[in-house]
C-alpha cells in the first residue's frame, strides 16, 4: 500500500533524554517518568529515558512530533515506516512492522492511550509492505521505546510504540488531499465552549492505475485497494476530566500473481480480503491534590481471509501432486476479536516523587479456517503492575516497577521486574540505564497447533549518554538482550517446543544538527547489530534473515522561506542480510546459505505551499507535493524463496525499482507555516 497523507514535506526526528520544562498533566503535576528537582521557581528534570526516544507536547526539549514522524523521505506517511530512521530499527522492505535489535516485527507492540493497538497493519501479503492501518495526525505524544520501557506495558519482547492522542483540536479545521491513487478528507470541529470537539475522517486508495502506468513484479488482479473511516469525539468532563473516543473502520483487497518457484509453467496466486473495527475509549481525571486516575477501553474486530492458489497460463487452476506441495492450494478465513480493559493510578508525593499502580485484562477469541481447518480459541490474560519515580538526589532519579501477568494460553505466571536509572552529569548531558524482564505469548500460528507452548522472555540490560545543546542533539547507546524459551519446530507433522534461545547486542549513534546551516535540519544515525537465534527449524544459532549488522541513515530537510518550498532527502544504507535454505533430512540442515548485497536507497521529496483563497474568512493552507523513492532505481534483494527441492531460487525484491508520487493537499482553519518555520529556524 502506498499512503500519502495531507503533510508531505519536511522529517524531523530526535530522541529525547533531557528536557527543559516539567512535562505537566491537567492537575499540574509532574507527569509519568519524570523527577523534579529544585524549587517551583526553578525546576530542572532529571528525564528517566534508557531505549526511548521520546517526543510529545509536554516534553519540550523533544522535537518529534506526528508530522515530523510521517514526513521523513521515503515514509509513504506511515508512522512506522518513518520509524526505521532511527537507531535500532532495520530497513526491511519486503514486510511492514518494526524490526528491532534483533527481534522479530511480532515482538513490537504498538499502545493507544495504555491500551494495545492489536491490529495496526492492513493484513500482510509476501513481499509487499502494507501501510498502516491509523491517522498519525491524531497523537500529540510519541514514544518509542527500543528496550528497557515501562512496567506499565507488556507482551512485547522487543520495544514498545506508546502514542497519546490529541486531547481537543486548536480550533475547528477541514482538509483533504489529492493524489492519483489516493483520496482523501478529514473535518475537525472545536465546540463554542471549547470543552468539546468531534472530527471524521474518510480515505481511499486503489493502486489500480498507477500500477498500470508503472510497472510492477506482481500481476495484480484485483487491487490493491484500501478504504479506511474514522471519527472521534473528545469532551472535558469537570475541572480536570478528560473523556476521549476514537473508532476507525478500514478494509482492504490485494489479489496477485507471482511466477511459482516449484514449476516454470504455473504461477502462484494470493488473495487476501481484510476487515478492521477498532474503537477506543479513554478517560483520565485527578481525584483531589495529589490522585490522578486514567482508564481505558479497547475493542477490535479484526477479519482476514487469503486464499492461495496455484494457477496456469490461462489461470485455471492447476495442482502438484507432491506433498507438501499440496499446501499451495489452500485457504484461510479467520475472524479474530479483540477487547482490554485497563485502570491506572497514580499517587503523586512530595519532591515530584511518585507511585503507579494498576491493572488489566486482554481477552482475545479467534475462529474459523486455518490452512482448510477448522479452528476455535480462546485466550484470557491479567496484568497487575506498580512503578514508582524516585528522586534520590539533584542529579539522580530511578524508576523501579513490576508487572505480575497470568495467561490461560498458555497457562503460565510470569513475574517481570524493570528498573532505571538517569544521572545528571551537566546541564546538558547525563547517562542513563535500564534492565527489565520481558515475557510474549507465542505467535498465534505456533498456538494454533500447541497450545501447551511456554511465554516466551527476553532480559533486556541498555546503557545511554545523551548531550543536547544548542539546538544540537547527540547520543550512543549500548545494549546486551538474552532471549530464553522461544519456539522451536521440531521434525515435519511433530509439536513444536519452547526450547529456542539467542541472545542480541549493539551499539548505536544518533546525531543531530539544526543549529550549523541555516534553515537546514539533518540527523545521522548508525546501528551496530550482533545476534543470532537457535529457534523455529534453525538447526544451529544463526543470524536471522531480517538482521543486517550494520545499517546507516541520513535525513536531510532544507526550507527555503523565500521560495516557500522544502526539499527533503533520505539516504538509507544497510549491509547484506543472511539468507537460509534449511531442509529436513535427519534433522534440520542448512542446504545452501549466503549473503544479500547491501542495501542502498535514496529518496527525494519535494513540496511547495501557497494560499490559494487569501481573501477568504478561514485562509487556506495548501500545496502541492512530488516525491520519488530510489531514485537512483537501486535493485534491493531481501532474501531469496526457495523450490522444495532446493534446486532453484528466487530473490525477494521491490515491486518496483522506483515508486512516485504527485498530489494536491488543502487545509481551512488552521496556518501550518509556522510550525515549518520553527522547526527549521
Amino acid at each position: 500500500m502506498t499512503k500519502y497523507l495531507i503533510w508531505i514535506f519536511f522529517p524531523a526526528l530526535t530522541g529525547s533524554a533531557h528536557a527543559q520544562q516539567v512535562p505537566k498533566d491537567s492537575t499540574g503535576k509532574a507527569v509519568s517518568g519524570t523527577v523534579q528537582r529544585g524549587t517551583p521557581k526553578n525546576l530542572k528534570l532529571v528525564t528517566v529515558s534508557a531505549g526511548a526516544f521520546e517526543a510529545s507536547d509536554k516534553a519540550k526539549g523533544a522535537s518529534l512530533t506526528p508530522m515530523d514522524a510521517v514526513t521523513v523521505a521515503g515514509s509513504n506517511g506511515d508512522l512506522t515506516q518513518s520509524l526505521r530512521s532511527l537507531p535500532g530499527v532495520q530497513q526491511i522492505g519486503e514486510t511492514e512492522g518494526l524490526f528491532v535489535r534483533g527481534g522479530t516485527s511480532d515482538e513490537t507492540k504498538q499502545f493507544i492511550d495504555g491500551t494495545l493497538f492489536k491490529y495496526p497493519n492492513y493484513p500482510s501479503v509476501p513481499g509487499i509492505p502494507q501501510g498502516a492501518r491509523i491517522n498519525p495526525f491524531l497523537f500529540k505524544g510519541i514514544l518509542f521505546s527500543s528496550g528497557g520501557y515501562s512496567a506499565l506495558y507488556g507482551q512485547a519482547m522487543s520495544s514498545a510504540l506508546i502514542l497519546e492522542s490529541v486531547d481537543l483540536p486548536e480550533k475547528s479545521s477541514a482538509s483533504f488531499y489529492l493524489f492519483p491513487a489516493n483520496q482523501g478528507a478529514g473535518l475537525q470541529h472545536l465546540g463554542k465552549d471549547n470543552r468539546s470537539s468531534f472530527g471524521l475522517g474518510l480515505n481511499y486508495s486503489n493502486q489500480t492505475l498507477y500500477n498500470a502506468l508503472v510497472p510492477h513484479v506482481p500481476d495484480y488482479f484485483q487491487g490493491p485497494s484500501y478504504l479506511e473511516g474514522n471519527a472521534n469525539y473528545r469532551i472535558k468532563t469537570g475541572r480536570s476530566g478528560m473523556f476521549k473516543v476514537y473508532a476507525v473502520w478500514n478494509k482492504s483487497a490485494v489479489g496477485m500473481y507471482n511466477q511459482d518457484v516449484d514449476s516454470a509453467a504455473l504461477r502462484s496466486g494470493y488473495l487476501v480480503k481484510g476487515g478492521n473495527i477498532y474503537t477506543n475509549m479513554s478517560y483520565r481525571t485527578a481525584l483531589g491534590n495529589d490522585w490522578k486516575m486514567e482508564a481505558g477501553l479497547a475493542y477490535s474486530n479484526n477479519k482476514d481471509k487469503r486464499i492461495i492458489s496455484l494457477v496456469d497460463a490461462a489461470e485455471k487452476p492447476a495442482t502438484l501432486p507432491e506433498v507438501p506441495l499440496t499446501l499451495k492450494n489452500n485457504a484461510s478465513d479467520i475472524r479474530s476479536d479483540f477487547a482490554q480493559a485497563r485502570v491506572v493510578l497514580t499517587r503523586f508525593l512530595a519532591g515530584g516523587q511518585a507511585v503507579r499502580f494498576g491493572a488489566e485484562h486482554f481477552y482475545t477469541k479467534d475462529a474459523g479456517v486455518y490452512r482448510d481447518s477448522a479452528l476455535a480459541q480462546t485466550d484470557q490474560l491479567s496484568a497487575v503492575f506498580a512503578e514508582s519515580d524516585i528522586y534520590l538526589t539533584s542529579s539522580l532519579a530511578a524508576k523501579v516497577g513490576l508487572r505480575l501477568e497470568h495467561t490461560s494460553l498458555p497457562a503460565q505466571w510470569s513475574l517481570a521486574p524493570r528498573a532505571s536509572l538517569a544521572w545528571r552529569l551537566s546541564d546538558e548531558s547525563q547517562l542513563n540505564f535500564a534492565y527489565g524482564l520481558f515475557y510474549q505469548e507465542p505467535q498465534n500460528e505456533f498456538l494454533y497447533r500447541n497450545r501447551d507452548l511456554s511465554l516466551s522472555r527476553a532480559a533486556h540490560y541498555v546503557v545511554n549518554y545523551t548531550r543536547r545543546a544548542h539546538n544540537r542533539f547527540f547520543r550512543v547507546e549500548a545494549y546486551y538482550k538474552q532471549y530464553q524459551d522461544l519456539v522451536r519446530l521440531l521434525p515435519p507433522d511433530a509439536r513444536s517446543v519452547s526450547t529456542g534461545n539467542g541472545y542480541a547486542k549493539g551499539v548505536e549513534l544518533f546525531y543531530r544538527d539544526k543549529k550549523t546551516f541555516k534553515n537546514l535540519d539533518y540527523w545521522i544515525t548508525y546501528t551496530y547489530l550482533d545476534t543470532k537465534r537457535d529457534y523455529l527449524n534453525y538447526p544451529m544459532a544463526l543470524r536471522p534473515p531480517f538482521a543486517a549488522p550494520h545499517t546507516m541513515t541520513i535525513a536531510v530537510k532544507k526550507f527555503f522561506p523565500d521560495l516557500s518550498t522544502g526539499v527533503n532527502v533520505s539516504y538509507a544504507l544497510a549491509a547484506g542480510r543472511p539468507y537460509y535454505n534449511i531442509r529436513y533430512s535427519d534433522g534440520w540442515q542448512l542446504a545452501d546459505q549466503g549473503t544479500t548485497k547491501p542495501y542502498s536507497i535514496v529518496n527525494l521529496h519535494i513540496s511547495h505551499l501557497m494560499t490559494l483563497f487569501p481573501r477568504w474568512k478561514h485562509k487556506d493552507f495548501s500545496g502541492f507535493a512530488v516525491g520519488v523513492n530510489n531514485v537512483l532505481g537501486t535493485k534491493q534483494v531481501f532474501g531469496y524463496n526457495y523450490s522444495y527441492d532446493g534446486q532453484h531460487k528466487m530473490a525477494v525484491s521491490l515491486p518496483a525499482n522506483r515508486t512516485f508520487f504527485v498530489g494536491f493537499f488543502m487545509s481551512l482553519g488552521i496556518d501550518r507555516t509556522d510550525d515549518f518555520l520553527n522547526n527549521n529556524l
